[in-house]
């Protein structure tokens, strides 16, 4: 099931690629842009919760999608743009097992526990 699921993440991954492509961007801005959504991570320089909460609605591609609708009808591409890396990102992270995070603390994910185990 596992490989089925990171599959699943795979091909969401290109279907953000795919997103990106349609917008009038340079293809450079994809992976400039790719890994600014873990700033998100900021968040637990205050604590686990705090830092759950910001980290998983930055991840969250729920949020994403409604990032990306609002721009299409309403904002802009520049949101349209937000809302693709934010999808393509947290699609990518799963692929590597970076789920959503519990509020025990970042090693604590949806999909597993992430880092060395002591």
């Amino acid at each position: 099931m596992k490989v089925v699921l990171t599959l699943e993440e795979v091909a969401q991954f290109a279907l953000g690629i795919l997103f990106f492509i349609q917008l009038d961007y340079a293809w450079w801005w994809f992976p400039v842009l790719l890994l600014t959504p873990d700033l998100s991570m900021l968040g637990y320089l205050i604590n686990n919760k705090v830092g759950a909460y910001i980290y998983n609605f930055v991840h969250h591609k729920g949020v994403a999608i409604v990032v990306m609708v609002l721009g299409y009808y309403w904002l802009g591409s520049l949101v349209m743009l937000i809302g693709t890396i934010l999808f393509a990102h947290s699609a990518m992270d799963r692929v590597f097992g970076y789920g959503l995070k519990y509020l025990e603390g970042f090693s604590f994910t949806h999909l597993g526990r992430i880092g060395k185990q002591q």
